[in-house]
């Protein structure tokens, strides 16, 4: 028997650590072998209950939440943290150390972002939640060099697990839309995600019969919403018009629980990944659209050069609306290549499929609880 507490955010917290926690509790949770997970969920501000609702909250910025989480987590066997920096309260989210120094069972540490350039002070946090780890885990072979190239730990205390994925099966469906090849983007939108790179592309993709259409699915960042609206969207729609591709490019904002988007993604001829960042080591989306056997074009990011190595993608270069195109074109046009790129996808989704993932949790899980007890754990 073995019991996981998790520190994360959590549904209806939409982000992606929060369902990044929810699907993996699902698949780790076993009632039958006696394996049980509880959240202690992560919020901005206090969340009206009824008196009826126990649940312990870490409520950024209010030092008694953090003390009634810390003591909530020790009452299991093991403790799964989500680590991303604008998470937690503080500078760097720099709070949650004072409930990591609290926890007295073994720590696992989910490491979303390790950047190639951090700042000192993002350092000194990253390094801390290291230090009050019994292990590390890394999403990609990328954050695993970088943790180990930065910081202060042993090889052996790291664990590369892939982000984990639903894995569909059986034959895709046919599209209501006819013959029309769509490229789908998809997550929480905001300055970053480079769909204006996108959109530029399909201005130089006019002579393709029928017309591409470019899918752009998900609701705004709730923290871009805040504090810029809806700028950034009302831009784009802007710049397709300018481009004469508006009636190309489609704007869904409707949220989608795993399995409706799962739908969504394996409906797609084409995954672009047209994102700003350099420094990406791990990408949800990335792993998605694998698991999905779709094909796959992204910038130039870390993961996209891991993941997409053996023929799974074409990675081109940032803010290249040219190259992005190029490649777009060759997808669609060049015989044999989408069904190339699509074989090596399903070559690499068995490994990402939830199950898996939740596995190498739980055998990480028991190998720590062996090693601080000195017995087996009940398999």
């Amino acid at each position: 028997m073995v019991t996981y507490g998790f520190l994360s955010t959590y549904p209806p917290t939409q982000c992606g650590l929060a369902t990044f926690s929810a699907a993996l509790m699902r698949h780790l949770a076993d009632p039958t072998a006696g394996e049980h997970c509880g959240v202690i969920p992560v919020v901005d501000a206090p969340v009206p209950h009824s008196r009826h609702d126990t649940t312990v909250r870490l409520v950024n910025g209010q030092a008694v939440s953090a003390l009634r989480a810390t003591d909530a987590l020790n009452g299991y066997d093991v403790m799964i943290f989500q680590h991303e920096y604008g998470v937690y309260g503080g500078t760097d989210g720099e709070d949650v150390l004072d409930v990591l120094a609290g926890v007295e069972i073994p720590i696992v540490a989910v490491l979303h972002t390790v950047l190639a350039s951090p700042t000192p002070h993002q350092r000194s946090v990253l390094q801390q939640v290291i230090d009050e780890s019994a292990a590390v885990v890394v999403l990609s072979h990328t954050a695993e060099r970088a943790l180990l190239d930065g910081y202060l730990i042993d090889a052996e205390r790291i664990s590369v697990i892939p982000h984990g994925a639903v894995t569909p099966t059986g034959p895709r469906g046919r599209r209501a839309d006819g013959g029309s090849p769509r490229i789908l983007t998809w997550g929480l939108i905001g300055p970053g995600k480079g769909i204006e790179w996108a959109i530029a592309a399909l201005g130089h993709l006019h002579d393709l019969h029928p017309a591409v259409r470019y899918l752009v699915a998900g609701q705004t960042h709730p923290k871009v919403l805040a504090e810029q609206g809806e700028t950034y969207r009302a831009a784009l729609r802007g710049q397709a018009e300018t481009l004469g591709v508006a009636d190309q490019v489609e704007f869904d904002s409707t949220y989608r629980e795993i399995e409706p988007l799962t739908a969504l993604v394996r409906d797609a001829d084409l995954i672009l990944l047209p994102y700003d960042s350099t420094e990406q080591a791990t990408s949800g989306v990335l792993v998605e659209a694998i698991a999905a056997r779709r094909p796959v074009i992204a910038t130039d990011f870390p993961h996209a050069r891991e993941l997409l190595a053996g023929g799974a993608g074409i990675v081109v270069p940032h803010r290249d609306p040219a190259a992005m195109a190029g490649a777009i074109r060759r997808v669609l046009t060049e015989p044999g290549l989408s069904e190339s790129m699509t074989a090596r996808c399903g070559d690499l989704a068995p490994a990402l499929g939830w199950d898996t993932v939740a596995d190498s949790y739980r055998t990480l899980a028991r190998t720590l609880l062996d090693t601080r007890t000195g017995q087996k754990v009940a398999l």
